[in-house]
């Protein structure tokens, strides 16, 4: 089965939670964890180059990021492509770069340049003909039909609730497969997301950002079929690599890991034993030559 169906079949179940990766190494642990799909997050693709979330990575950059995440997993990855680096025609080009390489899905937001993590504050906006216009020529540049277009909408903030809303249900109408309002302000607006956008919606879960948190099950009772939570390792591993090294100055020597395992399972969950098994099974016996 392809990734992009099995994300779909995977939504027909219940609601898909997509804890966010930025490396290969974060995608296997998510895999290994149990969940269904996984989130590639901008941001932390971004911080993993040494760039803040403001739109600095080019597509080709986040798309790569996205293939080798999709490439060491057999999970569906949704993958973040910002605003589709440019007008219609750039949105076509990324659509087939990330389709080529294996992700099952992206979102494309509303943000002009220079655009910003949607939980920060003073976002530009494009015009809604502009917006509309390049989902519209993102999902014309689909080859596989189960291939999610995302429509996000950063419109909250600067415009308000309800142009919001029309934007979400303009790029349904436009044949986005799933609208991604970003950062409601109040349980009231997540309640009502689901309610009034007439089509698939997604949630963006972010530690202590402009959403209020909630539980998983709650937001699948209100309808949600998608929910991310793109900064969960990130922010984890941030705090952890600190930790880790606050102790390495304060006690001279290496301190235990939060995994306390050796370089022989370290390299295991990287994919070791498979490559191992590659080691002999190629060699066999020369036959002899005739006398």
């Amino acid at each position: 089965m392809s990734v992009t169906k099995a994300f779909r079949d995977a939504m027909k179940t219940g609601m898909v939670v997509a804890p966010g990766a930025y490396d290969c190494i974060t995608a296997r642990s998510i895999e290994r964890a149990g969940f269904s799909a996984i989130y590639m997050t901008g941001g932390g693709t971004a911080a993993s180059l040494g760039y803040p979330d403001y739109g600095l990575l080019t597509m080709t950059e986040m798309a790569d990021n996205a293939g080798r995440i999709a490439a060491s997993v057999k999970l569906p990855v949704i993958a973040d492509a910002d605003t589709g680096y440019g007008n219609e025609l750039n949105a076509i080009r990324t659509v087939r770069e990330y389709e080529r390489r294996g992700v099952a899905g992206l979102h494309i937001e509303d943000q002009g340049f220079p655009k910003k993590c949607g939980h920060l504050e003073d976002k530009t906006i494009v015009p809604i003909e502009d917006y509309v216009a390049k989902i519209r020529a993102a999902v014309s540049a689909k080859t596989d039909p189960n291939f999610m277009v995302i429509a996000r909408t950063d419109s909250r903030a600067p415009l308000g609730f309800e142009e919001a809303v029309r934007r979400g249900n303009a790029a349904i109408e436009a044949g986005a497969d799933m609208v991604f309002i970003e950062a409601p302000q109040t349980l009231d607006e997540v309640k009502a997301i689901p309610r009034l956008v007439k089509g698939p919606c997604m949630l963006n879960m972010v530690w202590r950002g402009k959403t209020p948190d909630m539980a998983l099950p709650e937001v699948e009772g209100l309808g949600y079929k998608l929910t991310i939570l793109p900064g969960v390792l990130s922010r984890s591993v941030l705090g952890a690599c600190e930790t880790a090294l606050a102790a390495l100055k304060q006690q001279g020597r290496h301190p235990m890991p939060t995994s306390d395992i050796t370089p022989q399972q370290a390299f295991q969950l990287a994919g070791a034993d498979e490559w191992d098994r590659y080691r002999t099974q190629f060699r066999q016996p020369l036959k002899q030559a005739a006398e």
